[in-house]
């Protein structure tokens, strides 16, 4: 009898060491620069919680996601952009199933001009007419000129200089997808690998006009506020993003790999249940980002498998 109750004690003192041991190992991350500042921030959070986790974070554009979670080099795919069709097939062909996306944020993609530009707004045909070749919006009218746009006479003989991001960022696709109808950019458009980028050209050049990531300063430029086809211009506010009335509103995903009807792999599952606590979100608001709702919130964690209530 002595001998089954210490068999017993043994069993449970090794299950009870078992659920206590701390994770370890690393966790990498490959995706969205607009994710960047805010991965690196819950990145060094988790890393507190689990001092033997290694969080390796590369942000070289939303499109390396895919490609990173298909190879098995990352857990976690950051991305500004849903996955397209083909990105989503490349991991299916290799997994049998499609990654899942968790939302994790609220961004938008802010317009700007240079702070001495009077311009206050802009629609979405006006941003085709300026950025696009293909017109696909229908107004099918090409504006070089800031005179289209200003009524001020200094600015008559103003020409438009373009910038946005390079063609491996999340921030690129959506402007494409959104504001071009998915037609195509002007050759002339300056390209640049990441938002900051964007905005400082914008601030030292008085004829620029740029888009960019809402999570950063901007410092020399003005904001524009974005109207919809018959629809009132509408300013970038924290309820106009979250409500979606602001046209360029998107929220920000991290694609991970969890195959139907099992859990996340435990690094992943901790990373996510850590992100998604008032904690968590609290990063997103000190990154420039709106934290998710107490419904979108529920919804992200339902959708990793994990509890309602975050540990």
């Amino acid at each position: 009898m002595k001998h089954a109750f210490w068999g017993l004690l043994l069993t449970f003192c090794s299950f009870c060491s078992a659920a206590a041991m701390p994770l370890v190992g690393n966790l990498n991350s490959v995706g969205s620069d607009t994710l960047g500042n805010l991965m690196g921030l819950w990145g060094d959070d988790f890393n507190r919680q689990y001092p033997g986790v290694n969080v390796q974070v590369q942000a070289a554009g939303s499109s390396t996601a895919p490609v990173a979670l298909a190879a098995g080099a990352a857990q976690l795919g950051a991305m500004s952009r849903p996955m397209q069709l083909s990105e989503r097939q490349l991991f299916a062909d290799r997994y049998g199933y499609p990654p899942l996306a968790i939302p994790v944020a609220m961004d938008a993609l802010m317009v700007m001009v240079n702070q001495q530009n009077p311009l206050t707004s802009l629609s979405t045909l006006q941003l085709d007419a300026i950025f696009s070749v293909t017109h696909r919006c229908g107004d099918g009218h090409q504006s070089n000129n800031w005179r289209d746009f200003v009524n001020d006479p200094g600015w008559q003989q103003r020409q438009i200089t373009r910038m946005g991001r390079n063609s491996a960022s999340g921030t690129w696709g959506y402007f494409k997808q959104q504001a071009l109808c998915n037609g195509d950019f002007r050759r002339d458009v300056a390209e640049f690998p990441g938002s900051a980028a964007v905005i400082q050209a914008v601030a030292n050049d008085i004829h620029a006009i740029g888009y960019a990531s809402t999570g950063l300063t901007h410092s020399g430029v003005r904001l524009l506020a974005i109207s919809r086809p018959g629809e009132a211009a509408v300013w970038p506010s924290a309820e106009a993003i979250r409500t979606g009335k602001y046209p360029f509103s998107r929220p920000l995903y991290l694609y991970v790999n969890k195959a139907p009807g099992k859990p996340l792999s435990p690094l992943t599952a901790a990373f996510i249940d850590r992100i998604l606590t008032p904690q968590g979100q609290a990063l997103v608001t000190r990154a420039g980002y709106l934290p998710l709702s107490e419904t979108q919130l529920a919804q992200s964690r339902a959708a990793a498998g994990l509890s309602a209530s975050p540990r």
